[in-house]
C-alpha cells in the first residue's frame, strides 16, 4: 500500500477535497490522508510515498521533518531543499537568463542590521549606495517588497524617494526589492503542476481578496490566443528551471507583453472561497492526478524529489565537446 499525505494548517477546503479526489480516482494500492506525525527520528522513513506540503514555510519543525522524509525516499511536493534556498530576487535573475520578461528590479539592504551584526559587518557596502542610478533605472512610482516571502505581506507602492525612505523605515530587518511598476491592461495567475499541467486564470490584484478572480480578460480573439500560448510557454519554462511541482506564476500584461511578476508561490492559494468553483475543481482534480502519478513512480530509498534544470545543469554540466582529431600529414612519395 502506498500512502499520499497532505501536510496543511488552517486551510479547510482544498486538503479534504484533494484527499477525497485521490481516494476516488487512485488505482488499487494507493490511498490519501492527512499526514500524521507522532515522532521524527533521523534517517527513519515515513509511511508516505508522497507528501503534498502546504505549511512548512511557516513551521520549521515540519520543514525539518520533510527533509528527513525526502532523504529516506518520500516524494515531497515541493522539494523542501530547494524551497529553503529559493527567493524572489534569485527567481527574477533566473527569468532574465531564461528570456522571460520581468520588471526592472534592484535589491535593497535591510533598514535595521540583522541580529548579532555590527557596523563592521557591512564595511563592504558603499555608503551611500548609488541611489541615483537605481532610481533612474526603476523610476517612480515603484513597488517595494520583501526579497523572500509571499502573501502580499510588507508590499509598498512608493511614489518618490522621500516616500521610499519613510516606508523603508517600517521594514525592520527585511531585505527588500525595489521594482518597476508595470501599468497593466490584463493580469493572470497561473497554476502549474508537475511541470506539465497549466491553468491560466484572469486575476485582478486590485480587487478585494474574495473578488480577485471575479474578472474577465480584456484581450480577445487571435491576440488572446497568442498571449495564452506565450504565457503557457513562460510558465513551463520557469517551473522547469526552478523544479517546482506545485506553483503559481503571475503575469501583468503591458503593451501585449506578459511580465512575470511573482513566481515563487510553492503553497499557492487553493481555497474555494477565493479562487472560485471552476478554478477549485481544476486544482483539486489535477493535484490529485499529479500526486497519484508521483506515487506510482516513487521508489523506496531513492531521491524522489524534483530538481529543476538550473540545479541539475549546474551540478552536472555537459561534457565539453572534443575537438576533431587532426589529420596526419600525408607521407611524401
Amino acid at each position: 500500500m502506498k500512502k499520499i499525505g497532505i501536510l496543511f494548517g488552517m486551510e479547510d477546503t482544498f486538503p479534504w477535497a484533494f484527499i477525497e479526489q485521490v481516494n476516488k480516482t487512485a488505482p488499487a494500492g494507493i490511498i490519501a490522508e492527512a499526514v500524521q506525525i507522532d515522532k521524527v527520528e533521523q534517517g527513519v522513513a515515513t509511511d508516505y510515498a508522497v507528501i503534498i506540503d502546504r505549511i512548512s514555510q511557516d513551521v520549521p519543525f515540519y520543514r525539518a521533518y520533510l527533509k528527513n522524509a525526502a532523504l529516506c525516499g518520500t516524494a515531497v511536493i515541493n522539494n523542501p531543499f530547494w524551497w529553503s534556498a529559493d527567493e524572489k530576487f534569485f527567481n527574477n535573475c533566473l527569468a532574465v537568463k531564461l528570456g522571460v520578461p520581468v520588471p526592472k528590479t534592484v535589491l535593497l539592504p535591510s533598514k535595521e542590521r540583522p541580529d548579532d551584526t555590527s557596523e563592521k559587518s557591512f564595511r563592504n557596502l558603499v555608503a551611500p549606495l548609488d541611489w541615483g542610478y537605481m532610481f533612474n533605472q526603476i523610476g517612480f512610482p515603484a513597488y517595494m517588497k520583501p526579497h523572500a516571502g509571499g502573501g502580499w505581506k510588507s508590499v509598498y507602492r512608493v511614489d518618490n524617494p522621500d516616500d521610499l525612505w519613510q516606508k523603508h523605515g517600517e521594514t525592520g530587518q527585511l531585505v527588500m526589492l525595489l521594482q518597476e511598476e508595470i501599468q497593466f491592461t490584463d493580469y493572470y495567475r497561473c497554476y502549474c503542476l508537475n511541470g506539465k499541467y497549466v491553468h491560466i486564470m484572469p486575476y485582478e490584484p486590485r480587487n478585494p481578496h474574495h473578488l480577485r478572480y471575479a474578472t474577465q480578460p480584456k484581450t480577445t480573439g487571435e491576440a488572446h490566443k497568442k498571449l495564452m500560448a506565450t504565457i503557457t510557454d513562460y510558465v513551463l519554462k520557469l517551473n522547469h528551471a526552478l523544479g517546482y511541482d506545485f506553483n503559481t506564476v503571475e503575469f501583468a500584461i503591458r503593451d501585449g507583453i506578459p511580465y512575470a511578476i511573482d513566481f515563487c508561490n510553492p503553497a499557492p492559494d487553493a481555497d474555494i472561497h477565493s479562487v472560485g468553483q471552476g478554478n477549485f475543481d481544476w486544482i483539486v482534480e489535477n493535484a490529485a492526478k499529479m500526486a497519484i502519478e508521483r506515487a506510482i513512480e516513487q521508489v523506496d530509498g531513492k531521491n524522489n524529489c524534483t530538481w529543476g534544470t538550473y540545479v541539475r545543469e549546474a551540478a552536472m554540466p555537459a561534457a565539453p565537446v572534443a575537438a576533431p582529431a587532426k589529420k596526419a600529414p600525408a607521407k611524401k612519395k
